[in-house]
């Protein structure tokens, strides 16, 4: 499955040959007011450091499901409407941002939670290979979400969470698949 998927992946971007780091124009038949948002390339770090430090010890199809997420929220109206913007979402402290000037966010309250453990969130050496190769692909994933080829295998799940915890969120989403040991849920439109 991975396997299709990293080729339908591919296939997107030889759509667009030469431009792997550039989105193309929305399709011209879509009115803006209808669409999804439009991802511009500049977002690809975003999305490539939640796929990182969310799921950088799991399997490529695990990377890949974090990355699927992330996107989705960007689709959902109930979310943000860039990778970083969803990728970033949550309270700061504005004490810190007063007295440091700096936008800090409040520990343990993000919707990610490498964003906001209190570790460091630079990608270490021994991980430069991995690191590149996450970049890659969610410049591709952009893309292919761009042109709306993009095969979702989380079947547009918006969360998710570790197998070893019990968020009370759970109970109000539609479980749809388990990677890994990430257990993946959609929000379901009313």
């Amino acid at each position: 499955m991975l396997g299709t998927y990293l080729n339908t992946i591919k296939f997107a971007t030889l759509a667009f040959l030469g431009l792997s780091f550039c989105s193309p124009p929305a399709p011209a038949n879509v009115t803006v007011k209808d669409s999804k948002p439009f991802i511009h390339q500049s977002e690809r770090e975003c999305l490539a450091l939640n796929m990182y430090f969310e799921a950088r010890n799991q399997e490529w199809e695990g990377i890949i499901a974090v990355g699927l997420v992330t996107l989705n929220r960007v689709a959902d109206s109930r979310f943000p409407d860039t990778p970083c913007e969803v990728v970033y979402q949550g309270p700061t402290s504005r004490w810190w941002y007063e007295k440091h000037g700096k936008i800090v966010p409040i520990k343990h309250r993000c919707q990610f939670s490498w964003f906001c453990d209190g570790k460091s969130d630079v990608v270490p050496k021994h991980d430069q290979e991995l690191w590149h190769s996450i970049l890659t692909l969610s410049g591709e994933m952009i893309g292919a979400y761009n042109w709306g080829s993009l095969n979702d295998i989380t079947q547009g799940s918006t969360h998710y969470h570790a197998d070893y915890v019990y968020p009370e969120w759970r109970r109000e989403k539609t479980k749809t698949i388990t990677v890994g040991n990430h257990i993946f849920y959609r929000w379901e439109k009313r």
